[in-house]
């Protein structure tokens, strides 16, 4: 059984979030969290926050008759994907205008469990 959260319009460009996306894929939760607590990036806070829900999720889902903890949950999918682009102008020399793209990016991030659940 998996579990999906998402993250919509995180304000930060999506490259300096893959930077760490890349090192939580496939990896277990507690060693995801671990890692991710432990990142000096930005991006680690906002990642928790989204493995942190997907947990949360994956237990509703089956009603709170499960443990995370006990079903060895995995990230199985992890990408960001490019958001919407807010576009502002600042002065430059010479009557210029320079374009700021203040970038932002959507994180999806898929949790399943290893062991299988009984039926």
């Amino acid at each position: 059984m998996e579990a999906v959260a998402k993250l919509r319009n995180c304000p930060m460009s999506p490259r300096k979030m893959r930077l760490v996306v890349d090192n939580i894929r496939g990896k277990g939760v507690s060693q995801a969290i671990n890692l991710l607590k432990f990142t000096n990036k930005e991006a680690a806070v906002w990642l928790q926050k989204v493995v942190v829900s997907a947990i949360s999720n994956w237990e509703n889902k089956l009603e709170m008759a499960y443990s995370a903890d006990d079903y060895d949950l995995f990230i199985k999918t992890a990408y960001v994907d490019p958001g919407t682009v807010l576009k502002r102008f600042q002065p430059a020399p010479q009557g210029r205008a320079n374009r700021i793209r203040k970038r932002q990016n959507h994180v999806t991030i898929v949790v399943e469990n290893k062991v299988p659940l009984p039926e």
